[in-house]
């Protein structure tokens, strides 16, 4: 590895990889072959002498991890994945195992941060003299507009406060984006910025075609243990064709005559598509051959380490398979309508105590906000570099300093690594600033789950700036994520039950700064269906629905009611999501026709149409107060929600007309 052998077969994988990227881009009508064009020669030199990679399967442990950062490149997973042996389907990137690739630029170098920090955690906790079992690697492609986007500023500067050394950015410095030119934009001195942050910083001054130069650097970025490494590859976008250099190549097809002149210039058949020359699948085979070799030596490390280490094995075993440990739920906390009032910050925090000793695969952190949002488990340890005298890196606890939105990116790549379940925190106003890592964490299945404090305006002083209103139903509307915004303990512990079963769906829990009381008819099993019944009477003349602190406040309204001879039901709908997944009988028993269904939340009332046939919410921002006074303010109090519910129950009684729930659809598309 220290000095760089040619083979014979590197100019012809090259210029394949070159073709081969435009004739994907082509075929599709779409994408952006000049990146792909420019990197083949790093891309080629990393996958031919460097990445530990077993083709043949995808979940070998300890295998190198792979980061496009840039989203430009999915012509080069494409490539890639062919010369490797796999047919050229998106459904089977999985199977070369590029660990994430992200169209958000940024993303994916807050990915490779948190593969980075998997990897350094599950090796301080597992590896042992003579057992070096967790010593991976992970590469990141990034191009300029990656390093524009301030996620990938703030993912760079933890990853050198945390001496990540195992971690090794490849900067494809084209100088070309949407725009044109980056002197239009983005004129900074980004080796001096990354030397700034911790980083070490190389540089090869001809990516093109000086693959001993390109070999130099990225072996001199692996002896290097306590600082990830940068290295700027200077490149020529679109290399070998017409337009190369210009941001013409940059997202357009190469057009077909263009195309052709590139074959033939790199010694290809002009009129063959897809073509792929015999020598480049003979060194792409042996690429296999040694990740195979690779896997079978590590297998073999693997089961000396269970002889030696029968608990640890195990323990690791069932780490990667990602299975909970059996009962872990009874250490759940269970509470009855008795116990004093907390806020469900405090609740999430003894649930976090509570589950710490048994699930020792939870690794929390927080944006700044440790005090506040009570997410660091009494005696854990910080996730810090020995160095540094403040923790090591068996810690479970990451300070991320405030960085809501690389906190995001960073967690989706510690649950990408495996073997760990990352939760974050912040307050839940500041998880708008992550907005676009929790969007991938949906769009990719990364269980990520937040632990998102001060929840409304509950909040109190701190006021609108600070009072979540839209927060709810931006993360509501998105695809696979479930936002929880439990009312009391056992409505927090099934919060946590479903979060951490579901594995493939990342979790918000929407958590009060107020004392809230615990109800009588909650239960954790009834919780975790989304929405239940908190109070019940037959022949109703209203429903009151509600999430969070407001649920004792509707119970105080129907109290109010049924007192008055309204007769009120009250349910609790904490996870739209999860309730929504529940058997169309079950929601129909819950949001029952008959009487019209009221909802009380103090947010914005979009979305609850779904669910009730009349709102009752904030209609603009908060107020800055005490929050009994903020609430009484805004109308959200128990005599005043009586009030509305009598006008409600009253208006629909008058009407005469049948009352059907909101969930029966007249037509379903």
């Amino acid at each position: 590895m220290s000095s760089f052998t040619p083979a014979q077969s590197d100019d012809v994988s090259i210029a394949t990889i070159r073709a081969l990227a435009a004739d994907v881009v082509a075929k599709a009508n779409s994408g952006h072959p000049g990146a792909p064009m420019g990197m083949a020669p790093v891309a080629h030199v990393l996958y031919s002498r460097f990445m530990n990679v077993n083709p043949k399967n995808s979940k070998w442990f300890n295998r190198d991890r792979f980061v496009l950062s840039n989203g430009h490149a999915c012509a080069l997973q494409y490539v890639l994945l062919h010369l490797l042996g796999h047919k050229l389907s998106m459904d089977d990137l999985k199977a070369f195992r590029i660990e994430v690739t992200t169209g958000p630029l940024g993303q994916g170098f807050g990915n490779g941060v948190g593969l980075a920090v998997a990897q350094a955690h599950l090796a301080a906790v597992f590896n042992k003299p003579g057992f070096d079992l967790i010593n991976n690697f992970t590469y990141v492609f990034a191009g300029d507009g990656c390093l524009m986007e301030g996620v990938a500023s703030e993912a760079a500067s933890l990853a050198g406060h945390l001496q990540l050394g195992n971690l090794i950015v490849i900067y494809d410095d084209n100088h070309i984006s949407i725009d044109g030119d980056t002197a239009v934009a983005f004129t900074e001195n980004v080796e001096q910025r990354f030397s700034s942050y911790g980083w070490q910083v190389l540089h090869v001054d001809n990516g093109d075609s000086d693959l001993p130069a390109i070999h130099k650097a990225i072996v001199e970025a692996k002896l290097e243990k306590n600082k990830p490494t940068i290295i700027r590859l200077k490149t020529t976008i679109g290399f070998g064709s017409k337009q190369q250099g210009t941001h013409g190549v940059h997202g357009s097809p190469l057009k077909a005559d263009d195309i052709q002149a590139l074959k033939t210039k790199f010694g290809l058949p002009a009129d063959q598509s897809f073509y792929v020359p015999s020598a480049t699948y003979d060194a792409y085979a042996e690429i296999g051959k040694r990740g195979a070799s690779l896997e079978a030596e590590w297998n073999s490390l693997l089961g000396s380490y269970g002889h030696k280490y029968p608990q640890e094995h195990a323990e690791l075993l069932r780490r990667i398979s990602g299975e909970l440990p059996a009962n872990w739920e009874q250490s759940l906390p269970v509470y009855k309508s008795t116990d004093p009032a907390q806020a469900s910050r405090k609740l999430s925090e003894i649930t976090l105590t509570s589950l710490a000793p048994v699930l020792p695969e939870l690794l929390g952190g927080s944006a700044d906000l440790t005090s506040s949002n009570l997410t660091k488990v009494k005696g854990s340890v910080d996730f810090q570099p020995p160095s540094t005298g403040l923790g090591n890196y068996a810690g479970t606890y990451i300070r991320y300093g405030v960085r809501e939105h690389g906190m995001g990116a960073i967690a989706n790549g510690i649950h990408a690594y495996g073997g760990i379940i990352p939760y974050v925190a912040t307050f839940l106003n500041f998880v708008s600033y992550a907005a676009g890592a929790v969007r991938l964490s949906a769009l990719s299945g990364h269980q990520v789950i937040w632990v998102a404090t001060h929840d409304s305006i509950g909040l109190g002083e701190d006021g609108p700036t600070h009072q979540p209103i839209e927060t709810a139903i931006h993360f509501r509307a998105m695809p696979n994520l479930a936002f929880w915004r439990p009312a009391d303990g056992n409505e927090t512990s099934a919060a946590y039950l479903v979060a951490l079963k579901s594995r493939k769906t990342p979790s918000i829990l929407s958590l009060s700064r107020q004392n809230l009381p615990n109800l009588e008819a909650s239960t954790i099993e009834k919780a975790a269906k989304g929405g239940y019944v908190v109070h019940e009477v037959e022949g109703e003349d209203l429903t009151i629905v509600s999430t969070g602190s407001e649920v004792a406040i509707a119970v105080e309204a129907a109290a109010k009611l049924n007192a008055e001879g309204i007769k009120t039901r009250v349910v609790s709908l904490p996870c739209w999501f999860v309730f929504d997944k529940q058997p169309q009988e079950y929601r129909m028993s819950v949001l029952r026709s008959g009487a019209p269904i009221l909802s009380l939340e103090a947010l914005s009332t979009a979305g609850w149409a779904k669910y009730s046939h009349e709102q009752y919410g904030l209609p603009a921002w908060g107020a800055s107060g005490p929050y009994q006074k903020v609430y009484e303010k805004f109308g959200i109090t128990g005599s005043n929600i009586a009030v509305v519910g009598k006008k409600v129950a009253d208006f629909y009684k008058q009407r005469g007309a049948p009352v059907v729930s909101p969930l029966v659809k007249a037509f379903t598309i």
